[in-house]
């Protein structure tokens, strides 16, 4: 089992910047794939940006080049640095650890950036 606890949302004006946390413990969590997926208010849940344990990144077309996706492979820890801002980027925002043993969530957290 894999245990993914958030941290770092808020609220914030558009244009500005956040940056969430998600720490990771648990078997086999280290050499996981690490990525953020959101659900915006009334639609699906869609991919934001993944990183894998080499540090290899992907992003979705809609926050390149805005948003960055990070990880410290000693802490087992993921970041994602979110600037610019915008109201649609309003959403819960999720962790997500994937690998050969599973793929786990965790619990959320809010983004709301007003206009």
């Amino acid at each position: 089992q894999v245990q993914l606890v958030e941290s770092g949302g808020g609220l914030v004006q558009a244009g500005g910047s956040l940056r969430l946390s998600c720490a990771a413990s648990g078997s086999g969590s280290s050499v996981n794939t690490m990525g953020w997926y959101r659900d915006p208010p009334g639609r699906q849940r869609e991919l934001v940006a993944t990183i894998n344990r080499s540090g290899y990144s992907r992003y979705a077309g809609s926050v390149e080049g805005r948003f960055t996706i990070s990880r410290e492979n000693a802490n087992n820890t993921a970041y994602l640095q979110m600037n610019d801002l915008r109201p649609e980027d309003t959403a819960v925002y999720y962790c997500n650890s994937a690998g050969p043993r599973g793929n786990y969530w965790g619990r959320g957290t809010q983004v709301t950036v007003s206009s």
